[in-house]
């Protein structure tokens, strides 16, 4: 397994470099069960001034992701960039927008979990295939349903007319009335 542990303290200034390929036993390690196939190349540029370190992590790459609406599996392109400072402090700490603080005790730091959260955050909230590019069986099951709930939703709309008496039928005392409109009408007739 790749290590994505970088050696901070022993780092000369200036910058060191570090690439990764990260297929599917990556994403697994990570526990991710969004991802169905990976081939993303990671690219880790530190730079040290002092004792400061800037990180800029870039992915590049493919994904393969299940489709939101057939569930088949699709292409995601993963194309990004996370800089990010990292300094050395009493206890690790995370809650900067673009800092990083790591115990002073700790020699390396492990760049697995920042790299995993810049490929995923690549990812749509939606994530479908283009119109016309989902599984012909799937989208055929999907339009019959909505088609049951689109007759539904209008049999359950015919219903609640029929219970609910018409404003100029009123006064008609043939039209048989549900007893709870006739107890919603005197409440209204009292106010």
């Amino acid at each position: 397994m790749t290590t994505f542990e970088l050696p901070l303290k022993g780092m000369p200034c200036g910058t060191q470099r570090y690439e990764y390929h990260l297929g599917m036993d990556f994403f697994r390690e990570m526990e991710s069960t969004d991802v169905l196939s990976a081939a993303v190349d990671a690219t880790v540029d530190v730079k040290r001034s002092g004792d400061i370190y800037e990180l800029c992590i870039t992915v590049k790459g493919e994904l393969g992701i299940p489709c939101d609406r057939c569930l088949e599996e699709m292409s995601h392109p993963v194309d990004d960039e996370y800089r990010v400072s990292v300094k050395y402090g009493e206890e690790y700490s995370d809650d900067a927008d673009n800092v990083i603080v790591i115990a002073e005790s700790s020699n390396t730091m492990n760049v697995a979990g920042l790299i995993f959260d810049t490929i995923m955050l690549t990812i749509p909230i939606k994530h479908v295939h283009p119109e016309g590019g989902c599984d012909a069986t799937m989208q055929a099951r999907l339009e019959a349903h909505r088609a049951t709930i689109a007759e539904e939703d209008a049999g359950d709309r015919e219903d609640a007319d029929e219970a609910m008496p018409a404003a100029d039928d009123e006064n008609n005392n043939d039209f048989p009335c549900d007893p709870r409109w006739e107890a919603l009408r005197k409440l209204k007739d009292n106010n």
